[in-house]
């Protein structure tokens, strides 16, 4: 098989986007503009709000009372327009942010380890508006501090999340490797604790993978221009090692870069629609279709893992394997990102701005709802009474008290430590062995896999070794039949 093929790069040309100035409000020396009728407006009319907008410039910086440097009032400016869009994926980039970007295409940056988002707009559950956490990027100081998918962080080094920019909350995790972060973590409506992380540099890790039987494992961290060669290699391996299965574990995948996803798809479908962008633009609009060639044969049976921290170009690649008949998805519903974001520069800043929606080979616009999976299999809840006593356990440190003084913990140490915890607090036995294990494993590099703990990924074994793969197959809903059951699921999700 010719694998330059499968490594060839797809190649398109964006659009390029006009920038235009603006400013929060008008003086009254300025003319008023009359109210538009409809969203469509004439050039005309368009070119009078950009001189509006800078008459506003030009007399903030002649007469305010004080002196006020252009910067400030240019990068208001910007932030007010792009605020305005209530978008959390499109923002001002000022040179620090877009160096940052820039820092994180190319692999690595000073940070924490942790993908976030944040509401623009009031929460429909009525939450304020705290830092979301989508997922840590594993091996990493968050991932090592036990933060999970869906913690919300309510304060950073004393500041309350909820009273500041997804910019500023960017700038305070991001910085030099070494220093220092206190955070707020709030799980669930119970739980609630400190952290102090320390930045390192991190790496965009790419890809895991590892035999499980006659199994071969492949866990895609992140989309980044390195993921399809890794991808590769793994997958070469599993064939030096005869697998007659694959686990694609898209798990707390937060997604990458759209080219990155449509290879990763190629691996495995023969030909055929990938994935399709939309724009308001026509001439914008672009299928993705996968070469004929495949590097997985039609005949190795796949099972895909994802759940709430699987994003963006997981979700891509979770759609188009389930719409083609391709794999069967195990685990929980995915996160909903199924928007596409262009990073335009302007000299040392620049911006990103959500241009248009993909859309599944089954025609299926997954944003803010996600994908379900063909097999749902969920870790179990805490009860409200389980989520105090947790709270309180994790609050007196109990934990990372006994890692820290035996690093080295044999199994029978940790099984009598977790015995008395569930003692002590009445909690579920098996649930405190995987967070003793979980502190352990974060002291060190963390394992390619989990079959002891890893309810998902056993399931995903037993449908293999247990012969059940073909007929729940057959039986399985593409995502346009299970249309219904998406809605169900987004309002659980959204509104709790």
């Amino acid at each position: 098989m010719d694998q330059n093929s499968i490594k060839s790069s797809y190649k398109w040309v964006w659009v390029t986007t006009t920038v235009v100035f603006c400013v929060l409000f008008i003086f009254a020396l300025i003319p008023g503009v009359a109210a538009q009728g409809s969203i469509n407006t004439t050039q005309a009319q368009r070119q009078n709000y950009t001189n509006l907008m800078q008459n506003a410039f030009n007399y903030i910086l002649q007469n305010y009372v004080d002196e006020v440097d252009p910067q400030v009032i240019f990068e208001g400016a910007m932030n007010g327009m792009f605020g305005a869009l209530e978008d959390p994926y499109s923002a001002f980039l000022s040179e620090s942010d877009l160096k940052d970007m820039g820092d994180t295409t190319q692999g690595s940056f000073g940070g924490v380890g942790l993908n976030i988002t944040k509401a623009v707009s009031p929460r429909p559950d009525g939450k304020p508006m705290w830092v979301e956490v989508v997922s840590p990027i594993e091996d990493t100081p968050g991932w090592r501090a036990g933060i999970n998918p869906g913690d919300f962080i309510t304060e950073i080094n004393g500041i309350p999340t909820e009273t500041i920019s997804m910019d500023d909350v960017l700038g305070m995790l991001r910085g030099t490797p070494g220093e220092s972060v206190r955070l707020i973590i709030r799980r669930g409506e119970r739980m609630e604790f400190p952290l102090t992380i320390t930045r390192a540099i991190i790496e965009v890790p790419t890809v895991k993978h590892a035999m499980i039987g006659d199994t071969g494992y492949l866990k895609l961290l992140t989309f980044t221009p390195m993921t399809i060669d890794r991808a590769i290699d793994a997958i070469n391996d599993f064939k030096t090692n005869n697998y007659k299965s694959l686990i694609l574990d898209l798990r707390n995948n937060y997604g990458g870069r759209l080219d990155a996803a449509v290879h990763i798809a190629n691996l495995f479908l023969d030909g055929g629609l990938v994935v399709r962008i939309r724009s308001r633009v026509p001439y914008e609009n672009r299928d993705f279709n996968a070469n004929r060639s495949t590097l997985v044969p039609a005949d190795v049976p796949v099972i895909v893992l994802i759940n709430r921290g699987s994003a963006s170009a997981s979700e891509i690649v979770a759609g188009a394997l389930k719409d083609r008949g391709r794999a069967y998805l195990v685990g929980e519903n995915t996160f909903g990102k199924g928007s596409v974001q262009q990073v335009i520069p302007m000299s040392t800043i620049g911006f990103k701005l959500t241009t248009a929606r993909y859309f599944t080979p089954n025609d299926v616009d997954i944003d803010k709802v996600g994908i379900p999976p063909n097999m749902t299999i969920a870790f179990p809840e805490y009860t409200e009474e389980d989520a105090i006593r947790l709270n309180e356990l994790i609050n007196a440190n109990r934990i990372p008290q006994f890692v820290q003084q035996n690093p080295q913990a044999t199994s029978a140490q940790a099984e009598r430590f977790a015995q008395s915890l569930s003692t002590e607090y009445n909690l579920d036995l098996t649930l405190l062995k995987r967070l003793i294990r979980n502190e352990l494993n974060r002291t060190t590099i963390a394992p390619v896999y989990d079959l002891e703990y890893d309810i998902q990924l056993q399931e995903a074994i037993n449908i293999f070794r247990r012969g059940l793969y073909n007929d729940l197959m057959n039986a399985a809903q593409n995502l346009q039949a299970s249309e219904d059951v998406t809605e169900e699921i987004e309002d659980m999700v959204f509104s709790s």
